[in-house]
């Protein structure tokens, strides 16, 4: 039996386009506010996008459960996944950007798929933030960055196996942790205060001008950060990548998230024969 990630239905893909169209409003919309708008108070509705995220989490959830039949062992396995993933971040924590938690994402992400992979980083980062102390304003920003490094992860083609998938998920996670950094520096740049001339956000300027001066200051104070990030999720997924992810296959089969129970009626079989069958089917792939 091939586990095959968890397959994304209607209502899943609706859900998950639905948050990361709020996280996206909620993250950007003071590069195109003008100078008039409270972009200086934007730590002020961090309340409020994280208030959205939960049911919107909730609701990628749920979107999954119907669309694929997921049950309690899927929870499970997501509460485990998570607890493991909110351990790591403090190994690495405040050192050179060296955060093991992320390749662990990525491998998840590829198992078990992108909408399980979302609410997965999501939920890990929630939980890490509150194991670390690490909740904040900036804490809403850094659960949707996560979400998406683990969906992406979801999303890359299923068909590669063995040494080639392994390439294929450490370029993906260097990539990707350089765009985790820059999703969650926006709301660093935005929010804090005296920086330099070049670097410094500027309320109602151009879109253009203001990408320019983030690009300079994501170079000068974060770049440092995201490479040691970035290989670190590469050596550890070419190092342990491969018996992780036969041991995250091997549990998702063994939990059979994507089993089907059918019944039938009354057989027509002898009197000693049970009035009920019932059958358990197993996507097979």
């Amino acid at each position: 039996m091939r586990t095959h990630p968890i397959r994304l239905g209607p209502r899943s893909v609706a859900a998950l386009v639905l948050v990361s169209l709020v996280g996206l409003a909620g993250i950007c919309w003071p590069l195109f506010a003008d100078a008039g708008s409270a972009v200086t108070d934007h730590a002020a509705d961090a309340p409020w996008l994280f208030a959205l995220i939960l049911p919107l989490l909730i609701a990628v959830v749920v979107a999954t459960i119907a669309d694929c039949g997921m049950d309690a062992k899927a929870v499970a396995m997501l509460g485990v996944l998570a607890a493991v993933g909110a351990a790591l971040r403090p190994l690495g924590a405040g050192t050179a950007g060296l955060e093991p938690m992320f390749f662990l994402m990525v491998l998840s992400g590829r198992v078990l798929g992108p909408g399980f992979g979302f609410v997965l980083g999501a939920v890990t980062m929630f939980a890490s933030a509150l194991l670390t102390g690490g909740v904040g304003p900036w804490m809403p920003t850094q659960m949707l960055a996560m979400g998406w490094f683990a969906m992406g992860a979801g999303l890359l083609p299923a068909g590669v196996r063995g040494r080639p998938e392994r390439l294929m998920l450490a370029a993906y996670g260097f990539v990707a942790a350089f765009a985790y950094g820059t999703v969650t520096n926006l709301y660093g740049w935005v929010t804090v205060g005296g920086l330099g001339q070049g670097i410094s956000f500027v309320p109602g300027a151009p879109t253009a001008e203001n990408l320019v001066r983030f690009l300079a200051y994501v170079l000068a104070t974060s770049l440092g950060w995201d490479l040691g990030r970035a290989a670190l999720t590469v050596v550890l997924t070419l190092t342990v990548g491969g018996p992780l992810l036969r041991a995250l296959r091997r549990a998702t089969r063994r939990a059979n998230f994507e089993a089907q129970v059918t019944f039938e009626g009354p057989g027509e079989g002898s009197a000693g024969e049970a009035p009920h069958r019932t059958h358990v089917t197993y996507d097979r792939k």
